[in-house]
């Protein structure tokens, strides 16, 4: 009884101490598990997320990533099990109100994450979809993707990436004029400025890229010619030099630049002024017509509540209007 009484002290300590730093209206969704009128009401409170415009469509300025639920961290697998773990299919429908009532409006994903999407908006919820293909998805097809109201669709950036190498990108190119005929909006996803160049050079009928701000996935040659060394984790190497390098091909184009990994896949999340100095040095490097992708992890602190205050703080600006 008395080591109860002491834990029960403790946690409204705690719970307190929370209170004195955070809304009290989001104190409240906390204690109720995130659930309930509280966000309603914090959301109700909070500045309206800075949008740009795609197409017709108008995007929230942060955009919810798909590979944490994918159970992909980029870091170790012990943590994509956790990612997995975590995600279940309750957990995913929760996940996306939350986004919605912090003013995300977006989510960017791949693989079958889809159903998910349109079983949210089944429950009266809306959103965007924005997938990733190549020309070897078979589900869904581009066809069917028009059809479920996908907002657009962009092509995979390891892909893309690995055609560019092999000087075969042109195969993307004729997969992208596909997603034009159906009517969605068209995106190319690479982790390489070099492709936006030749991209940006050959006046490809796009919409949108979608740009990892880290060249990740180098082999070893290329790594040993840049750092005369090969470090452990070859295929996971984030250099601190990449990000200027992307933020130069993103500002070299007048068309809409999805940005990612801009937390280097979490290896920038050691403390909050870390994070804090990523979102501000992306927003000052990007253009205003261009917004993040940011996978979020909310299972040990509310990263979408955090991250939303974020873009509010170093990316607001006018809302965007509808294009035509």
């Amino acid at each position: 009884m008395e080591e109860g009484s002491r834990n029960h002290r403790s946690a409204r300590r705690s719970f307190l101490k929370a209170g004195a730093t955070i809304p009290l209206g989001l104190a409240a969704a906390k204690a109720l598990g995130g659930k309930g009128a509280g966000l309603a009401d914090v959301a109700a409170e909070a500045p309206p997320m800075p949008t740009v415009a795609l197409g017709k469509h108008a995007i929230s300025r942060l955009i919810s990533g798909g590979n944490p639920i994918n159970g992909g961290s980029h870091l170790s697998r012990f943590v994509d099990r956790s990612m997995r773990k975590y995600f279940t299919t309750e957990r995913i429908q929760e996940y996306l109100g939350r986004c919605v009532r912090a003013g995300i409006n977006t989510w960017q994903s791949s693989g079958n994450n889809h159903r998910h999407w349109q079983q949210f908006r089944k429950s009266g919820e809306s959103m965007n979809y924005i997938a990733l293909a190549h020309a070897s998805t078979r589900s869904p097809s581009v066809a069917q993707a028009a059809r479920m109201g996908f907002l657009g669709i962009a092509h995979h950036g390891e892909v893309t990436d690995r055609l560019f190498k092999t000087g075969k990108i042109d195969k993307a190119r004729e997969f992208l004029k596909k997603v034009r005929d159906a009517g969605l909006c068209v995106g190319l996803s690479t982790h390489m400025p070099a492709v936006v160049d030749y991209v940006e050079a050959k006046g490809w009928d796009l919409d949108f890229y979608m740009t990892c701000v880290y060249e990740r996935h180098r082999s070893r040659d290329e790594l040993l010619k840049i750092l005369g060394h090969v470090p452990v984790c070859v295929g996971e190497v984030y250099l601190e030099d990449d990000p200027p390098r992307m933020y130069k091909a993103i500002c070299a184009t007048r068309r809409t630049c999805l940005a990612f990994k801009i937390l280097a896949a979490g290896r920038l999340c050691q403390s909050p002024s870390q994070v804090e100095q990523a979102f501000e040095t992306t927003f000052k490097n990007i253009k205003p017509t261009d917004a993040v992708i940011l996978g979020m992890f909310p299972r040990w602190t509310d990263q979408i509540r955090e991250n939303a205050a974020l873009v509010r703080r170093f990316g607001g600006g006018k809302r965007a209007t509808r294009q035509g």
